[in-house]
């Protein structure tokens, strides 16, 4: 019998023997490894020191800022932590008292109604017992008069009121004061009872804080051993870090500021076949090529900048000396258009680009004959003919300058329409491009709310109620719903329900 209790404990044993070995070797291979962190840092001391006053003190420079910052960092953190925890740990303890304290009043009302006065002092009782670090709970009339309490002898007197601290106050009229007392400080929860919306008295109990004050000292030492484990083990980091890492950092700084100023002359030196030498390897061929095409493309994009400019410039001069409402024409359909860019969510290069297009429009009226142009009445059909002509006349001063070839479609295309009546190519649907789209709906709504020579200009109301009506015909439904719902927005949401919806 004995023999065969051996043999199934044996395999225990040997089990506990073999991990007591395999711990014992984990923990001398973690004394070793300390011990030879600690030999490597005497070691590189020792080396900093021979290789000169200048690069130790910058050395040791670096590594002193980093264990401050890390010491500060950690206090920083730690006196952090340890007051979100505190607040955490107040926040439960008074959820729970007023968790207690709510559950008494919803309870106590109808008892406070049929003055069942032995049901209310079981409940508080129960709550007394129930919670070790309570006080007192008592249930008091609307007067302050004690009607039960923990305590016998406080019944029927007058409950004294209780200076302290306001915490918080709950919508519900509950109350947490932080007050002191014989016994040490405690928490003041008070919460009203309501039965049938009257005000029957209050729940008013006290939680002391010495288990608050035991649990914050707990987790505070908990959260410094933590804490001060780590500002150790990145203080010896950092020692280390700045130890291997100074020069071709110092190397790398000193590179870069030469690329910045733009003196950069020879390549940065290779202190190791390390990721900081591939690092500086990289660094000198991207320093060779930048300082190579740095001046090219500075020449370059000043070349390009003032071209643009100069062409809106040009642009710009020439709407004007035409026809001072063509300009203003174009910048209230720029306006119109980038809010309904907006709220259909365009980029911002999108909306940048749409801006610019709305600018160039009607740039093509630059070869309308002024007799046209400015002509008081309406036009003949051959005037209306070359008018027309002034969207191809933009398509050809557009694509002269290649960096405004991309305004095109919306300056050639802003005259279609949905039902492919429009001109000058006759296209349809969602074949016509959005911009040119956005551009129709703004540019008609513009041009109806101007005086012109030959008409009185529309009202607003007038104005959306033609767009709508137009919808899916001239215009985009989709595009005139959202411009009505923009002017409706702008104008205080006043407009008629007639123009809510185009779609």
């Amino acid at each position: 019998m004995g023999s065969e209790i051996m043999s199934r404990i044996r395999p225990v044993l040997d089990m506990r023997m073999l991990k007591m070995t395999t711990d014992r070797k984990r923990i001398t291979r973690s004394i070793t490894s300390v011990f030879r962190l600690f030999s490597g840092l005497i070691q590189n001391t020792f080396l900093l020191m021979r290789e000169g006053y200048r690069s130790v003190s910058l050395r040791f420079k670096i590594a002193f800022f980093v264990v401050v910052l890390m010491t500060c960092t950690s206090f920083g953190l730690y006196i952090i932590t340890v007051q979100i925890m505190n607040n955490y740990l107040q926040n439960e303890i008074i959820k729970r008292g007023e968790s207690v304290g709510k559950s008494i009043a919803a309870t106590a009302g109808f008892s406070l109604l049929s003055k069942d006065l032995l049901s209310l002092d079981n409940l508080v009782f129960k709550a007394k017992a129930s919670n070790s670090d309570m006080e007192y709970v008592t249930i008091v009339s609307p007067d302050k008069k004690v009607m039960v309490h923990s305590e016998m002898a406080m019944s029927g007197k007058i409950l004294p009121v209780t200076p302290g601290k306001l915490v918080r106050k709950s919508q519900d009229g509950t109350t947490v004061r932080e007050s002191s007392g014989s016994s040490g400080s405690f928490f003041e929860i008070s919460s009203p009872i309501v039965f049938m919306n009257k005000s029957m008295g209050s729940v008013i109990l006290a939680i002391n804080k010495s288990v608050l004050v035991q649990a914050q000292g707990e987790v505070r030492d908990k959260i410094f051993i933590v804490f001060g484990i780590i500002l150790i083990l990145g203080t010896i980091a950092s020692v280390l870090l700045a130890s291997f890492l100074i020069k071709p950092i110092r190397e790398l700084s000193f590179g870069v500021d030469e690329l910045k100023k733009g003196t950069s002359t020879s390549p940065l030196k290779i202190y190791a076949d390390d990721e900081l030498g591939k690092l500086t390897i990289n660094f000198n061929e991207m320093s060779s090529t930048i300082t190579e095409q740095q001046s090219k493309l500075n020449k370059y994009a000043r070349d390009l900048e003032e071209a643009y400019v100069s062409i809106v410039r040009v642009v710009a001069a020439a709407i004007d000396a035409r026809d001072s409402y063509t300009h203003g024409h174009s910048a209230r359909v720029s306006k119109l258009s980038v809010l309904v860019g907006e709220a259909i969510g365009l980029s911002t290069e999108e909306l940048k680009d749409l801006e610019v297009a709305c600018l160039f429009h009607d740039v093509g009226k630059i070869k309308t004959p002024d007799a046209i142009l400015l002509k008081p009445g309406r036009l003949s059909e051959s005037e209306y003919e070359e008018m027309m002509l002034h969207v191809e006349h933009g398509t050809s001063i557009l694509d002269k300058a290649p960096s405004l070839r991309k305004y095109i479609p919306a300056t050639r295309h802003h005259h279609e329409r949905q039902d492919g009546k429009g001109y000058p190519d006759g296209l349809s649907g969602a074949s016509i491009p959005l911009f040119a789209s956005i551009i129709a709906v703004a540019d008609t709504f513009d041009a109806m709310t101007s005086t012109r020579p030959y008409r009185e200009a529309f009202s607003k109301e007038e104005a959306l109620r033609e767009l709508v009506r137009m919808a899916g015909t001239q215009l985009r439904a989709d595009l005139v719903d959202v411009f009505v719902e923009i002017i409706d927005e702008r104008s205080g949401g006043h407009l008629p329900v007639v123009f809510a919806r185009a779609v």
